[in-house]
């Protein structure tokens, strides 16, 4: 597959992802959020906001606010550490993890639908 003809695929494929979560998960994220979920998710913890911040290379607030955001959705939760009372740590929530595996189902349909195909060469 050339370079351009790789980038259409991939565009087309992110496009329809994207499309399909809004009309189909129930919270619109952006990607700083998706990024924090997907960390928080992901990554081996203990998470807190300085982690999350090293991590993806974004500033403490802009952390702070996707934080505020997700726990608000109840997607992540924040803990006190009960031996630092300044630490906070960042868990996981079952909201959370069905709201990543209903994503990550969408990305599943999406790369096997022969829809994909369709919209690469309308675009090329």
């Amino acid at each position: 597959m050339q370079d351009a003809t790789k980038i259409q695929h991939a565009l087309a494929l992110w496009q329809q992802v994207v499309t399909r979560s809004l009309k189909e998960l129930p919270y619109d994220l952006s990607q700083r959020q998706i990024a924090v979920l997907l960390t928080v998710y992901m990554a081996p913890p203990p998470h807190t906001i300085r982690s999350l911040a090293e991590a993806l290379a974004i500033s403490k607030p802009a952390v702070c606010r996707a934080v505020d955001t997700l726990s608000g959705l109840d997607l992540v939760r924040r803990k006190k550490d009960e031996e630092d009372r300044r630490n906070v740590f960042l868990q996981r929530t079952v909201n959370g993890s069905v709201f990543l595996r209903d994503f990550a189902d969408i990305i599943v349909q999406v790369t096997h639908s022969p829809t994909v195909a369709p919209a690469l060469s309308e675009s090329l």
